[in-house]
């Protein structure tokens, strides 16, 4: 509980939901490119250096659930304590079925990939840092959220997010297919 009391306050720093937001954006897009299944994963041979390895990927991909249920909620307490409530024990006892689930269906990680996306804008206007820079370029607060001729600048931003995470992801996968080497077609002799 404290973990995330502690990243409800981080994100109320200024430049901390910049960081985040972009770092979202890198996550979305990655998601998208398909990975090398030449890559190898060094073993060691070392107990303690695995320990170590295992723990740290642990507290990070632990720390990143934080942070991204965090976002999602929107500085609300019960959202987030929601969020991870359900997030925790599907990412733990889920995992097997989610990756089933999407190699069934490929969609799915467009459509969180794309989520992402727009979470990441959604927080990256909602920076107080920009409060400044936003006011000067013509929008308006009511309160702590921004719009711009009277919509809301997270909504547009979010779509915004969700649609350059999707397109910029794809655009790279096919990029990267074009790019690897075929295999030599049989020649007819």
């Amino acid at each position: 509980m404290r973990r995330v009391a502690l990243v409800v306050a981080l994100l109320t720093l200024p430049w901390l939901k910049l960081v985040g937001s972009l770092l979202l954006f890198w996550i979305g897009v990655k998601l998208l490119i398909p990975e090398d299944d030449d890559a190898e994963i060094e073993a060691s041979e070392h107990l303690i250096t695995a320990i170590k390895t295992i723990l740290i990927a642990d507290l990070v991909m632990s720390l990143d659930n934080v942070i991204a249920v965090a976002a999602a909620a929107g500085g609300s307490i019960v959202l987030l304590i929601l969020g991870l409530a359900i997030s925790i024990p599907l990412v733990v006892f889920g995992a097997t079925l989610l990756i089933k689930l999407m190699e069934r269906f490929p969609v799915i990680i467009t459509g969180g990939a794309g989520l992402i996306g727009w979470v990441a804008g959604e927080m990256l206007v909602a920076d107080v840092a920009l409060k400044g820079w936003l006011t000067g370029i013509g929008v308006e607060y009511r309160g702590e959220q921004p719009y711009v001729g009277g919509l809301s600048l997270e909504i547009i931003a979010a779509v915004v997010g969700f649609i350059f995470v999707v397109v910029l992801g794809k655009w790279l996968a096919k990029r990267k297919e074009g790019a690897a080497p075929q295999a030599p077609a049989d020649v007819p002799k």
